[in-house]
């Protein structure tokens, strides 16, 4: 099933299709700023199981989640001043920050360090998703098992078919990863340098 959305002004019936569909377990792509990404309901095991089959991903490696906007990332993370100032700064946008997992995070999207990336993209599809379920969505990017990503969502669409319950086409992504950046400590640190600016914290 795939749908072609407004990546500006997303239509609404198609982002509340979309919500619904995760709602039942459902596994979608979407667009983000950085990849297409598949993802579901972040409180879903089942769903997130089923995502750790689709990629072939060792289940020691947690995924990254999205949330709508920095006040809803405190629900799932502690987050210090400092790391607020930095966040503040750079969302929405291109960065997944590494922070210590509140309680609301399932053990399954945490680290052995009890840790969780999360991401607030610069992309209103993924946006309204995660602000119309309520809950943060999974995010990892769509790629085949050699790690080859798909740069078209028809392309994606056809290779995953029916492992897929909805593929949203927002248009053509930049293709490049995030960058990755741990607010864990007081002093950041760059994991992995990918979109957005991180001279700031080096």
């Amino acid at each position: 099933m795939l749908y072609n959305v407004n990546s500006q002004t997303p239509q609404a019936r198609i982002i509340s299709m979309a919500v619904a569909c995760l709602r039942k377990g459902g596994i979608i792509a979407y667009p983000t700023d950085t990849f297409y990404g598949i993802g579901c309901d972040i409180m879903n095991k089942k769903a997130i199981e089923k995502i750790y089959k689709l990629k072939q991903r060792d289940k020691t490696k947690p995924f990254s989640f999205i949330c709508p906007d920095l006040k809803n990332i405190s629900q799932y993370a502690k987050v210090s001043n400092i790391a607020y100032r930095h966040m503040k700064r750079l969302l929405p946008g291109p960065y997944t920050f590494i922070l210590p997992g509140s309680k609301m995070v399932p053990k399954i999207m945490l680290t052995k360090r009890k840790t969780a990336g999360i991401r607030v993209p610069a992309n209103q599809i993924a946006l309204n998703l995660a602000l119309g379920l309520g809950n943060p969505i999974i995010s990892t990017s769509a790629t085949d098992p050699d790690g080859d990503v798909f740069e078209d969502a028809s392309l994606l669409h056809d290779y995953f078919d029916t492992r897929l319950d909805m593929v949203l086409d927002g248009g053509p992504v930049p293709n490049t990863p995030s960058s990755v950046i741990s607010l864990v400590e007081d002093e950041p640190e760059v994991i992995r340098h990918g979109a957005g600016e991180v001279d700031l914290f080096e």
